[in-house]
C-alpha cells in the first residue's frame, strides 16, 4: 500500500472505530451511569485521538508536497532538455539553409 493511501486507510479506521464505538455504546444494554461514564471515558479521549488523526494528516500532506516537488523539478528539466533540443535544432535548420545557394532563373523570365 503506497505512502498516500496507508495515511487515509488509517485515518478513516481511526474515525470509523470511534463513531462504531459511540454507536455501539448508545445501543448497549447498560444502566444510564454505566453508559454514561463510558462515554465520558470515551470523550476523554476523543483530543488525543483528533491529535492522532491530525498528526497522520499534516504527514500525509508533507509527503504529497514533496512528492509534487520532486515531480515539478524532474517535469522542469525534461522541459529545460526539451527547450534546448528544439533550439539547437532550429540553429542547424537554420545554418543549413543558410548555407544553400538559393537557384534563381537564369532565363530571365518571371
Amino acid at each position: 500500500m503506497s505512502d498516500k493511501q496507508s495515511g487515509g486507510f488509517i485515518g478513516g479506521l481511526m474515525l470509523g472505530a470511534a463513531m462504531g464505538a459511540v454507536a455501539g455504546l448508545l445501543v448497549a444494554p447498560r444502566t444510564g451511569r454505566e453508559t454514561r461514564r463510558i462515554l465520558k471515558k470515551s470523550a476523554d479521549a476523543l483530543p488525543e485521538l483528533v491529535e492522532d488523526l491530525s498528526t497522520s494528516v499534516h504527514l500525509q500532506a508533507d509527503r504529497l508536497s514533496e512528492t509534487a516537488l520532486v515531480n515539478w523539478e524532474q517535469t522542469l528539466t525534461r522541459l529545460r532538455a526539451a527547450i534546448a533540443a528544439g533550439q539547437e535544432a532550429s540553429r542547424q535548420e537554420y545554418e543549413q539553409l543558410s548555407a544553400t545557394p538559393i537557384a534563381t532563373n537564369s532565363s530571365g523570365q518571371e
